[in-house]
Order: structure tokens, then C-alpha cells, then sequence
């Protein structure tokens, strides 16, 4: 990419942040520190990676996202509403009663979302049956999913790499969030994943480990992902927790819990600065 490119994108990274920090400031709850560490993530494919189409969100060949952690849907909604899918103001509705911008995704009321997620290891799942689906359909469409490092403590997440991998499903790009944090604390003192790389290795899906803050590294990696022809394609991201609030990062409390006024402002200013910062290179 171009160094105009990344800078648009590391930019959209930027408000994206201020999204997750603002809609869960105003719902007083949700989840922003997973949300903060897919920033990246979810700008790179919703701005680079994907076929998709805001004035025609269902068209037939549009590729399909599945956040299979559904609870960081603060970072979906704001990359959304940043691609046009939605109005950003509506970001400030998130869990308020009578929004559609609930704490886990709705595909029957949010316009973009492929596929309602949130009790963790199911997401994965529906993505392989939408790449199956689309094979057995002549679809041209690829799926993404998104999962979290504690969510693949699920059983049901390793029957999908084994459905995935059975059926060459070729169509599918799996991305793991390693943040190394869960609600409970460090994922290798709750149940250790580790190692992550050799475990989707061993059930058949080709692998690349990446910084997931790295806007080259991610475009290598997908790239990477639509040249492999016969099986799944796995990345796992090394993240931060909560980057870019520098009292966010890295702290387990920040899983699940909002922002309050003075915490909000503080976020926001630390951001804002960081926006200038890139909008002037």
C-alpha cells in the first residue's frame, strides 16, 4: 500500500477508537478494551479488505463478517458507521432501550452485520456454514470471522477448524485477537490457548502470526489468506488490549467496563491528540 493509504487507514484506526470510547461512555457499559484492540483490524477490512456496499448492504457476492466475539461490538459498529453503513451519530445509542445498536450484533436490525453473535464459539461456526453455503452456491463471496484468544477456550470453536478444514473451505479467513486478556484475567493463567500458531497447524488450517497493529502486516496477511487455495487460512494477531488509551492498556478491569465522564474526556483528549498527530504527517 501506498504511504497515503496507511496513513488514511491508521486515521480511520484513530476514529474508530473514539467511536468505541464514546458509544460505551454514553451506554455506560459494554466492553471497550477488545473493541480498542481490533481497531485496526476492523478498519483494514472494512476500508481495504472487503467487498462490501453501504447502499446495498445484502447484495448476493458481498463478502460476509462474522464477530464471532460479539461482545466487541463497539469496534463493529463505530468501523460500520465510519463506512457509511449507519450515521455515526448513532453510535451515542448504544444499549439504550429502543436503539438497534445493542451490546451484541443483530443482523435483522443493524444494516452491515452478517450474523448475530455473542455467546462465544458460535460465531466461528455460522462463518463456516456461510463459506460452505457460498461454495455450494457458485458465491464468489469470502467470510471473515473475528474471534477473542479466551474465546477459543470453546470446544465448539476447534469443531469448526475441524468442519473447516474437512470441508477445504479455501473461502474462509479466521482471525484471532491475541490480546493475552480475558474477563477472568491473562488467558494463560485462566486456560492457556498457547500455542495458538501450532493448534490451528494441527487441525489443517495454514497460519501466519502477525502484529495486528501493523496496517502492512495485515495486508500481508490477507493477501496471504486469498492466495491459499484447498484450505482455511488462520491469523493470529498479537494486540494490545485496550490500545491506544494509555490507561486502558493492557488492564484486565477494562474488558467490560465504560468509561465514565472523566475518564471519557481523558480518552478522548489522548486520541484527539493522536488524530492530529497523524492528520498532519
Amino acid at each position: 500500500m501506498t504511504a497515503n493509504e496507511k496513513k488514511a487507514l491508521q486515521i480511520n484506526a484513530c476514529r474508530v477508537r473514539m467511536g468505541v470510547i464514546e458509544s460505551t461512555h454514553a451506554a455506560k457499559a459494554g466492553h471497550p478494551g477488545g473493541s480498542l484492540s481490533s481497531a485496526e483490524v476492523f478498519t483494514y477490512l472494512y476500508f481495504k479488505e472487503l467487498n462490501v456496499d453501504p447502499r446495498d448492504p445484502q447484495k448476493w457476492d458481498r463478502d460476509r463478517f462474522v464477530l464471532s466475539k460479539g461482545h466487541c461490538a463497539p469496534g463493529l459498529y463505530a468501523a460500520l458507521a465510519l463506512r457509511g453503513f449507519f450515521p455515526w451519530e448513532d453510535l451515542k445509542t448504544l444499549r439504550h432501550i429502543g436503539s438497534y445498536l445493542q451490546g451484541h450484533p443483530d443482523m435483522k436490525r443493524i444494516p452491515g452485520v452478517d450474523m448475530s453473535t455473542g455467546s462465544l464459539g458460535q460465531g466461528v461456526s455460522a462463518a463456516c456454514g456461510m463459506a460452505l453455503a457460498a461454495k455450494k452456491q457458485g458465491n464468489p463471496c469470502r467470510v471473515y470471522t473475528l474471534l477473542g484468544d479466551g474465546e477459543i477456550q470453546e470446544g465448539q470453536v476447534w469443531e469448526a477448524m475441524m468442519f473447516a478444514h474437512h470441508y477445504k473451505l479455501d473461502n474462509l479467513c479466521v482471525v484471532i485477537d491475541n490480546n493475552g486478556l480475558q474477563i477472568d484475567g491473562p488467558v494463560d493463567q485462566v486456560m492457556s490457548p498457547y500455542p495458538i500458531a501450532d493448534k490451528l497447524k494441527a487441525f489443517g488450517l495454514e497460519c501466519v502470526e502477525i502484529d495486528g497493529h501493523d496496517f502492512d502486516a495485515l495486508e500481508a496477511a490477507f493477501a496471504q489468506a486469498r492466495a491459499v487455495k484447498g484450505t482455511p487460512f488462520a491469523i493470529v494477531m498479537k494486540t494490545t488490549k485496550g490500545k491506544g488509551v494509555g490507561y486502558m492498556e493492557n488492564q484486565v478491569g477494562w474488558h467490560g467496563k465504560a468509561p465514565n465522564d472523566e475518564q471519557a474526556e481523558a480518552a478522548l483528549k489522548e486520541l484527539g491528540a493522536e488524530l492530529a498527530r497523524l492528520e498532519a504527517m
